[in-house]
């Protein structure tokens, strides 16, 4: 029994009169007879699920992507579809394949995961911004004119504006304009931080310092030049006026004082 393209009862011209096939599909058993008919369906309201998924274009992915999650959308309507709870099959497939496509952004094309209610205010923001975009000219809408427009509180409004960044993220090879104008611009990579190296050793240091206190002044001159003023061992033999292999003894016998002292502290 063929479909026809019939729009007749239906609210879009992309809506076949699919009711008497779905009823067959549904006494059908498993078989070439049934899978026929069931892609035959799917063919015949592709066209609406090609419609939904122009919905969704401009915001990050392809129209062809979209074709082909709304396409699975209207799959997994077919096969769920039940004809004998009364309701048409347009009524069913449509949230199906919105649901499927809101998904697909959800799940795959958010840089960063934003809980669901914060992507409904990110939503309910854009929608807003974009309204308001016809009536203040010259400037951007304020955050309590987007708030109003959205039906929402400015706190809301807020979190969902800052939701908007979240939809991608910049590459670490992205310039950021130095401010002049000069072209005096930065990767961002340039502007992110790092561990610093010195609290690898703050433990150490502080364990270390009151050993330190009870050294001889001598002893302790003799470790700040060579450790904290950068000193060869020959200026500073120079600068107490002794040998510079006197200083080297010195050296490795504080050094060798100082560890013995504060392993046994941790032990």
């Amino acid at each position: 029994m063929p479909i026809h393209a019939s729009a007749k009862h239906h609210p879009h011209h992309d809506a076949p009169d699919t009711a008497a096939d779905f009823r067959r599909l549904v006494g059908l058993p498993h078989g070439a007879e049934r899978d026929a008919l069931r892609e035959e369906l799917v063919r015949a309201w592709l066209p609406m699920a090609d419609r939904l998924a122009g919905r969704f274009r401009g915001r990050g992915e392809s129209l062809e992507d979209l074709r082909q999650v709304a396409a699975l959308g209207l799959v997994k309507a077919v096969d769920r579809y039940d004809p004998e709870r009364g309701h048409a099959f347009e009524s069913y497939a449509v949230p199906t394949v919105t649901g499927e496509i809101k998904r697909h952004f959800r799940d795959h094309l958010w840089t960063l995961h934003v809980p669901r209610r914060v992507q409904e205010l990110r939503n309910r923001v854009r929608f807003a911004q974009q309204d308001l975009a016809g009536t203040v000219s010259g400037r951007r809408p304020t955050l309590a004119e987007i708030a109003e427009r959205a039906q929402l509180t400015e706190q809301e409004a807020r979190t969902g504006l800052e939701a908007l960044e979240s939809f991608t993220a910049l590459s670490l090879d992205a310039e950021i304009s130095g401010g002049s104008g000069d072209g005096d611009g930065y990767a961002l990579r340039d502007a992110l931080g790092a561990p610093d190296p010195a609290l690898d050793v703050v433990i150490d240091r502080e364990a270390v310092k009151p050993r330190i206190q009870q050294l001889s002044e001598r002893d302790r001159t003799i470790l700040y030049l060579r450790f904290f003023g950068d000193m060869t061992q020959g200026r500073i033999a120079e600068q107490l006026g002794i040998s510079q292999m006197h200083v080297s003894r010195l050296i490795s016998r504080c050094c060798d004082r100082l560890r013995a002292e504060v392993l046994d502290d941790a032990a």
